[in-house]
């Protein structure tokens, strides 16, 4: 029978932790309620790992809080989820929180929860405590924290953050799971030309040295790619560096970046793709906002500073300025010309049943479906393209060589 590494609280919310035989994780929480416990994590043994101090240093690091780097959002779901835990069994805040600080093993972390705990003491609420800290918790959190404060359901509303982190989480690591195959092949191939072209070939060129126009066409051409390559290299480095600092540059301004987003959002397949995405998170942050109270107003104002594309900010911006003035959101939405037709269809039966949130939730689950399910029909398209084309390309690599070879019968000694 299986040992399970378990931390749970008392109900005076002192922590204790321990070690259980049981035959699964629920045995053991049944087992820790019966005895009056609240039970934290629960793991097997070979589940819980030390890292070294080095590799925690890189994952988060806070020197000074100086908040340089952002907490890795499995860090801020687990955080958020266990806080909920602590507040939703009765124990009062700032207990929680001394709770909470010794079950995070990252030092940098504790010291933040710490530092919250400390202002939470001095007569703030937990939602100003936390803005304090804005690269660590976003707008978004802090205002449903806040909203969860007001209301009086703080519990349920840091259930409903942690749901929307780990989902959030969940549809990313989609995406990277579905181009990790096609970037390693493009990697992989591009890398293989490059070796052919700068290392392989210039093997071949000492035969065909003489040769002159006896050579065939392809031949040279491929030999003065090559020969390129190799002797100028670096002019290709300093133009690909300097193109990519004047793009960096040039999308850090607002200008920039409104383009750049709007071509991204007109592109073919790709910004169908995009638009879905980004009509996805759009609605799982407002509904989820919705859900914990926030006002409509003042949800719309949080969604536009969080939103990743600026003209999706703007069409925001002028939903907000229709809804003050008692257009609703399905009309200004329309006229942005950005949201599908089913979303602002869906939206305008949300607002007409009193549902938005609701509504806004469905939504967001069939434009993420809808996302994932295009992705993985644009890569299974995609893949067999790039195959094909650096077969392609190899298979050139080799005919010129080998008309190169045979055109050595032609030359007159």
């Amino acid at each position: 029978m299986p040992q399970f590494h378990y931390q749970a609280t008392t109900p005076q919310g002192k922590l204790i932790e321990g070690v259980m035989e049981a035959g699964e994780e629920r045995m053991v929480a049944a087992r820790l309620h019966d005895q009056g416990y609240l039970p934290l994590r629960i793991r097997l043994p070979g589940q819980i790992r030390a890292k070294p101090a080095a590799a925690e240093q890189r994952s988060i690091s806070f020197p000074a809080f100086s908040q340089r780097r952002k907490v890795r959002q499995r860090d801020l779901q687990i955080l958020t989820r266990e806080l909920a835990t602590l507040i939703s069994a009765g124990l009062p805040l700032d207990r929680a929180l001394s709770v909470l600080g010794g079950l995070t093993g990252k030092e940098e972390l504790k010291q933040i929860v710490g530092q919250i705990l400390r202002t939470v003491q001095q007569g703030k609420s937990l939602s100003e405590a936390m803005a304090e800290y804005p690269k660590i918790f976003p707008p978004l959190y802090v205002n449903m924290v806040k909203a969860g404060e007001v209301g009086g359901f703080l519990d349920t509303v840091l259930q409903r953050l942690a749901e929307y982190l780990e989902r959030a989480q969940e549809v990313q690591s989609e995406i990277k799971a579905a181009l990790a195959y096609p970037t390693m092949l493009v990697f992989v191939g591009g890398a293989a030309i490059v070796f052919m072209f700068t290392f392989v070939l210039p093997k071949f060129t000492v035969l065909f040295k003489d040769m002159g126009p006896a050579l065939p066409t392809v031949t040279r051409l491929l030999i003065a790619v090559s020969e390129g390559l190799r002797s100028y290299w670096w002019i290709f480095v300093v133009a690909a560096v300097s193109r990519w600092f004047g793009v960096r540059r040039y999308l850090a301004t607002p200008q920039g970046r409104f383009a750049w987003d709007r071509w991204r959002l007109r592109v073919v397949v790709l910004g169908e793709l995009i638009r879905k995405r980004e009509v996805a998170q759009f609605a799982r942050t407002l509904g989820t906002l919705l859900k914990s109270g926030v006002p409509l107003l003042q949800a719309l104002e949080v969604v536009e500073a969080v939103a990743t594309n600026q003209v999706i900010s703007q069409a925001l911006r002028e939903v907000r300025t229709g809804v003050r003035e008692g257009q609703g959101m399905a009309g200004p939405l329309s006229r942005s010309g950005v949201f599908p037709t089913l979303a602002l269809q869906m939206v305008s039966v949300g607002e007409e049943t009193g549902r938005l949130d609701e509504m806004l939730m469905r939504v967001a689950e069939y434009y993420e479906k809808e996302t994932y399910t295009q992705l993985r029909q644009l890569i299974s398209l995609v893949e067999p393209v790039l195959i094909v084309s650096m077969g392609l390309i190899v298979g050139f690599v080799v005919i010129a060589m080998l008309l190169g070879i045979f055109s050595i019968n032609d030359v007159n000694f």
